[in-house]
């Protein structure tokens, strides 16, 4: 059996708030491994801190640009150290020129962006003269692009979070308003068929776990765990959520209300945290 460490209590109470206690219970019965203790406290009807993969850069700046036709866009985080760099008009600048850079050259990935050239010199050299000349850690930490028939971009609070949403059809009052939905409300994907089985199956599980815990028989189990999965599509599916700007409504109402066969194909949302 693995040591529990005070290290590894306080790690998982940082990452899902549970007491110390429940946190030590937790990693005691799961055999030290991480992931199995978040599920354990989730099987014991805890809300733990949901895990998201935006949560990568410290400080930085963030941004998100289409090319000229809105056919495709970039999100990417330019990444420091602190926010009095992040905050710097001279660095925000700096990110907005390799933004644009990477729009131009088309770029699909930041191995790719590290490499293309601005006024002769490569992006991963220039990072590096900026890295020397401020002192602190900078890279392109996080880039996603899009590919669409229409692509609309939204930043929020001050370069901290970008996203991008790809549409069926042009339409920049739907771009926007989605756009802000998902700053807004963080969905893991567009619909239920985006989400990956074995997530689908995880929570399941979990739902099953929680529903016998809490004494119900055996045979309502799975039904009661459905409804308990419904609710966790409704929560976490783009298409699903409550609009935000009308609850009476779902996003994917809104969108049949702009027009009939609008949908959403795609997002990315990046995020400092």
């Amino acid at each position: 059996m693995s040591t529990i460490t005070a290290a590894d209590i306080n790690k998982l109470r940082q990452a899902t708030g549970a007491g110390m206690l429940d946190c030590r219970k937790a990693l005691t019965e799961s055999n030290g491994d991480f992931e199995a203790a978040i599920d354990w406290l989730r099987k014991q009807g805890q809300k733990v801190a949901a895990k998201r993969s935006d949560r990568e850069a410290k400080e930085g700046v963030i941004l998100a640009k289409t090319t000229a036709d809105n056919k495709a866009g970039i999100v990417l985080c330019i990444s420091c150290e602190t926010d009095f760099v992040s905050k710097n008009a001279e660095f925000v600048a700096f990110a907005n020129s390799i933004a644009d850079a990477a729009v131009a050259h088309n770029v699909k990935s930041a191995e790719e962006l590290n490499n293309i050239e601005i006024n002769g010199a490569k992006v991963a050299d220039l990072i590096n003269d900026k890295l020397a000349s401020i002192g602190e850690k900078i890279e392109v930490s996080k880039f996603a692009r899009i590919e669409a028939p229409y692509v609309s971009s939204y930043i929020h609070g001050a370069n901290r979070m970008g996203v991008l949403v790809g549409l069926t059809k042009t339409s920049e009052e739907a771009g926007k308003d989605v756009a802000m939905q998902i700053a807004a409300m963080n969905p893991l994907a567009v619909d239920e068929t985006s989400i990956p089985a074995d997530v689908i199956a995880r929570e399941k599980d979990i739902a099953i776990e929680m529903v016998k815990a809490e004494g119900k028989p055996a045979e309502m189990a799975e039904k009661i765990a459905m409804g308990k999965l419904n609710k966790f599509f409704k929560d976490n599916t783009l298409m699903a959520q409550a609009f935000v700007k009308d609850n009476n409504k779902s996003v994917a109402d809104y969108l049949k209300s702009i027009e009939a066969d609008l949908k959403v194909t795609d997002f990315k949302r990046v995020a400092l945290g």
